[in-house]
């Protein structure tokens, strides 16, 4: 984790970007000065609705929220889960119009950074650009793999995965205790980051505790066997990036 303190609103992303490369004081305090104040989102609003063309990029600062497409028949596709730390339309900076939505999926905290503040740093803080960069890099990494799982992998693996990688990402933010982490998600909105019913998903997570790898109540995951549930679900973090190398 960086040494540098950050204020509560972007400690989060700091920590992030912090495990992948050095910050300066400088870059922590460019990126506090690019959001601007802190908004609370209620659970099910949209925080960006498909097809518009957003002006401002936003931060997930607490809470979990979902990038979403939905078909004309109002079935919906999570594509993406996004925890505290997230950017979760950075990528609008330069794609313009949205092609998805992101919904809350709990109660959230976000706050946006207008695309001119985000310009300015990447004129300004060429290291901290590529930071961002490496952020979006990284978010298309994980929809390959969400691809992959959701084409070859059988549901109790899709749902092992998901588990695993959630758990390593919400670790990096310190979102985490000794293998346990907070999970507030509905079965139906897991089901549709699956693509499954929500009594299918009720029945493999009943198969992940019958094979002992999980504790799972109500919205509290406890992971009991860390290897074997990285087995089942066929996991390589590699995508993830977490380590630490210059960019």
């Amino acid at each position: 984790m960086t040494e540098t303190r950050a204020t509560p609103r972007v400690q989060t992303l700091v920590d992030k970007l912090s495990l992948r490369d050095r910050l300066s004081d400088e870059e922590v305090a460019a990126l506090d000065k690019a959001l601007e104040p802190p908004r609370s989102v209620p659970a099910g609003a949209d925080i960006v609705r498909e097809h518009t063309r957003p002006s401002a990029s936003t931060l997930l600062i607490s809470g979990f929220s979902a990038r979403y497409s939905t078909l004309e028949d109002g079935s919906r596709q999570i594509t993406e889960i996004n925890v505290s730390g997230d950017f979760i339309d950075l990528h609008s900076l330069l794609m313009k119009q949205m092609d998805h939505g992101v919904v809350a999926l709990t109660d959230c905290v976000t706050a946006n950074a207008p695309h001119i503040r985000l310009i300015d740093i990447t004129e300004r803080h060429p290291h901290l650009g590529r930071l961002l960069w490496l952020d979006t890099i990284i978010d298309a990494a994980i929809h390959r793999q969400w691809l992959v799982a959701m084409g070859r992998r059988s549901g109790l693996s899709h749902l092992a995965h998901l588990v695993c990688e959630l758990y390593l990402r919400l670790q990096a933010v310190g979102q985490t205790g000794d293998l346990s982490f907070d999970l507030p998600l509905t079965q139906n909105v897991l089901g549709d980051a699956l693509g499954l019913s929500a009594v299918h998903v009720s029945r493999l997570i009943s198969e992940l505790r019958a094979e002992g790898v999980v504790q799972w109540s109500g919205g509290r995951i406890d992971i009991l066997d860390w290897r074997r549930l990285a087995e089942i679900a066929e996991f390589d973090p590699t995508y993830l990036r977490l380590q630490s190398e210059p960019v």
